[in-house]
């Protein structure tokens, strides 16, 4: 009887997103429908509501790393690993969708950009995008992710995307997992070790960009930093030519 109830709620639930889709689904509604997936044949109302609490909602639920959202009482195996692969399956989506082709000619355009690609990451991790000479992204890439700092962040490794992909300037990005988006001390140094690099290939290093949550600070506009970077933002000798 009990699980002819719940395959009852389940159905109607499914009936309702295909007609309205999730924008009028209650947080809880959209967890425990994504739990149906991985816990069968079970009410899985209260386990989205201990979710949802212990998380403080539903960005904190769909980046939790899988070790705490098995502690939840009611979450299996599956149904983590479920949760899990969606959170990052959003930020796939998210760097294929806007990867290659999108125009960065400004700071705040470069920050919005990248604020989705550390959505969820809580490890550090070094981000590389690529541009052409009218600031339109080549190439954006992962290079180095783990218990890392700035100092750990390659001078070769970044020189050789740069080539690879033809890059005449790039921006360099890293979270700060501590929810702090100011530059260290290792993060200037280190950025000065890498724009010189840079600028031995003829590659323009236009930014470092630090990203905390979802807040963000470019280096390059930090007065006391800017010096360290090569070419402009926003530059008019780069942009197309308005049509006339």
């Amino acid at each position: 009887m009990a699980e002819e109830l719940h395959g009852g709620h389940r159905a109607r639930m499914k009936e309702r997103f295909l007609k309205e889709g999730l924008d009028h689904f209650d947080r809880h509604q959209i967890v425990e429908m994504l739990l149906f997936f991985g816990i069968p044949r079970k009410d899985t109302n209260a386990t989205a509501h201990r979710l949802i609490e212990t998380f403080g909602g539903l960005p904190g639920v769909l980046e939790a790393p899988y070790e705490e959202l098995c502690r939840v009482e009611g979450v299996t195996a599956n149904a983590a690993v479920l949760i899990s692969f969606c959170g990052q399956m959003f930020r796939t989506y998210y760097h294929d969708k806007f990867a290659a082709g999108t125009i960065l000619s400004t700071v705040e355009e470069a920050g919005q950009y990248l604020l989705p690609q550390f959505l969820g990451r809580r490890e550090e991790t070094v981000y590389l995008v690529c541009l052409d000479n009218k600031d339109k992204v080549i190439a954006a890439n992962v290079v180095r992710e783990g218990s890392v700092n700035a100092a750990d962040i390659s001078a070769r490794v970044i020189v050789q995307q740069a080539l690879t992909h033809n890059a005449t300037q790039v921006i360099l990005a890293h979270n700060h997992p501590s929810g702090f988006a100011l530059p260290s001390r290792a993060d200037i140094s280190t950025t000065s070790r890498i724009a010189e690099a840079l600028r031995a290939v003829d590659v323009v290093l236009l930014d470092h960009i630090i990203v905390a949550e979802n807040d963000f600070v470019s280096m390059r506009e930090t007065p006391s930093l800017s010096r360290m970077f090569d070419g402009l933002w926003n530059r008019p000798e780069l942009k197309l030519p308005a049509d006339t």
